[in-house]
């Protein structure tokens, strides 16, 4: 009942946060961490224990795979060097770089477990990258970097956090060993990820044949395909994490939704985007409810000096190490890219001091962070207590706050006036998929309209067929959605429903070539398969009432 109880609580303070965030000028996930705090701080709060493993399971694959799908995989694909070059490079030099400071700046910490929280704090955060960072005032092609970034580095990071463990847990460490584990826990959580994907285009393919099956359970088949590719590449030792995300880039662009019916596909965008708000906020005040009793704590170690001064100062060093590390790595692969672009005769994008600035303060660690790091073993295998175990606790969930705090406060004034005003490429881009496919549905409407028929029935087909291009055409001029025409007697509304059916169709194939030719982006085109699909099961609906 308490658990039950605890669950009511926190969606409550979810959907309130929802609201809230409109009157205060703070990012959401700020605002979720602030609530779970003070739900939390007073003794007598909200205290819970976190199972690291059961958090991971639970919250982590569904939003991957969520941010996965709504990826923009054509810019991802064409920022790929950059993307794995933060996702891979950066974590190996950041875990270096600041295991080494750490070490330096609080030496009780072992170097090895100095490199275990460095390679925990490596990762930055998905969600609350895309939430802190406003898409409007960055510019899009490092919004694309920080993006793709965030969905890969979490697998690289994890993976060497748990190979700085074993090294504490046995005292010995092999980097021929690890080096292939790394590749072994990429390749297996890759496969992980088809193969989730490929048995759900099989189990809907099946529903499909055996006709009549609700939409719902079709639904529950895709809500299951991240749960799965986690699941299944933990079980091969692998990371689950990559296994999600490879599961939601393939799921976006394998075409696996065509084999949903319209009902099934509204339902899933629906309820996902429902999921995701929640498992989100949830999230976040999870977070924050753990942050109380960790501070609380704080490790004598940090103490010697002052009980206030030290542990904040030693956060904000370390934070702003982070950053500093992270602009240094860019800043050499900005240059790195322009020589390779000087040698290979192309024309380089090399990005502006602010530009790079922006870039390091936007990389947040979060709840992958703070669950990676509450998973270490409380003891050695021997019996004794795991070396400084609260101390990289403490300094975790320290830089956490630190690093999201910095971010909220100091991006909106470095980004400030770094986008050109004007249209958005994506709004224009969306525009001409607008034109592109009505003009598609009026060949396609024309096409049927004209199929030999005599008569009076060859006279009303044409003249509904008018009807529906002359909205076509009004989308054209307006790009904008076209106004349903009213049919005055039955007939011509059947034959208004065909022609309008036939020409759903026709847009629907068009973007989807549009989005294979790489004419449009993933958002582009789920933006108007969700316009396609909502006014397809309108006409349904109304087919199904004559």
């Amino acid at each position: 009942m308490q658990v039950a109880v605890f669950i009511l609580v926190v969606l409550v303070f979810v959907a309130l946060s929802g609201a809230l965030v409109r009157l205060v000028r703070v990012p959401l996930p700020v605002l979720q961490i602030a609530i779970g705090i003070a739900l939390a701080w007073p003794v007598r709060g909200i205290h819970v224990e976190i199972d690291p493993e059961l958090f991971l399971l639970v919250f982590i694959p569904p939003l991957l795979f969520g941010d996965a799908v709504a990826a923009p995989k054509r810019e991802l694909l064409a920022l790929r060097g950059p993307i794995l070059d933060l996702a891979i490079g950066l974590v190996f030099f950041t875990i270096v770089g600041f295991g080494y400071a750490l070490h330096w700046l609080v030496p009780s910490i072992p170097l090895v477990v100095a490199f275990a929280l460095a390679a925990v704090l490596s990762p930055t955060d998905a969600v609350a990258v895309s939430s802190i960072v406003d898409r409007n005032v960055v510019p899009a092609r490092l919004m694309h970097i920080l993006e793709g970034e965030s969905l890969l580095n979490d697998a690289s990071g994890l993976v060497m956090f748990r190979f700085a463990v074993a090294a504490v847990l046995t005292g010995s460490f092999s980097f021929a060993a690890a080096s292939l584990g790394f590749l072994y826990a990429v390749a297996a959580g890759i496969l992980a990820g088809v193969v989730a994907v490929f048995a759900a285009a099989k189990a809907l393919q099946l529903l499909n044949r055996i006709g009549g099956v609700p939409a719902e359970a079709q639904v529950l088949v895709m809500i299951l395909i991240p749960f799965i590719a986690y699941l299944g590449a933990e079980h091969a030792g692998a990371s689950g994490i990559l296994a999600a995300v490879t599961a939601g880039v393939l799921t976006s662009g394998s075409g696996i939704f065509r084999y949903l019916g319209v009902s099934a596909r509204m339902q899933t965008m629906s309820l996902w985007t429902t999921l995701s708000f929640i498992f989100n906020g949830a999230l976040f005040i999870l977070l924050g409810l753990q942050l109380p009793d960790i501070i609380r704590n704080v490790p004598p170690e940090l103490t010697s000096r002052h009980w206030l001064i030290e542990p904040v100062a030693t956060v904000l060093i370390l934070t702003l190490c982070l950053i500093a590390l992270r602009f240094l790595w860019i800043w050499v692969g900005d240059i790195a890219a322009r020589l390779a672009a000087r040698f290979g005769k192309r024309k380089a994008e090399p990005f502006g001091l602010r530009v790079r600035l922006a870039g390091s303060v936007a990389g947040v660690r979060g709840a992958i962070t703070l669950a990676g790091i509450l998973s270490l073993p409380l003891a050695m295998p021997d019996g004794s207590p795991f070396p400084a175990r609260d101390v990289v606790i403490f300094l975790a969930a320290g830089v956490i706050i630190c690093s999201l705090v910095i971010a909220s406060l100091s991006l909106p004034k470095i980004a400030r006036g770094l986008v050109e005003p004007g249209e958005h490429p994506g709004a224009a881009e969306e525009r001409r998929a607008r034109v592109g496919a009505a003009n598609a549905a009026i060949a396609r409407i024309e096409s049927v309209a004209n199929d030999g028929s005599e008569g009076e029935e060859a006279g009303a087909r044409l003249a509904v067929a008018d009807s529906i291009v002359a909205g076509y055409r009004r989308r054209i001029a307006a790009s904008d959605e076209a106004d349903e025409a009213r049919a005055e007697a039955r007939e011509a509304g059947r034959l208004e429903l065909e022609l309008r059916l036939a020409g759903i169709e026709a847009e629907r194939a068009a973007v989807r070539a549009m989005f294979r030719s790489r004419e449009i982006n993933d958002h582009t085109m789920q933006a108007l398969f969700a316009e396609i699909t909502l006014t397809e099961a309108l006409l349904k609906g109304r087919q199904a009432r004559k």
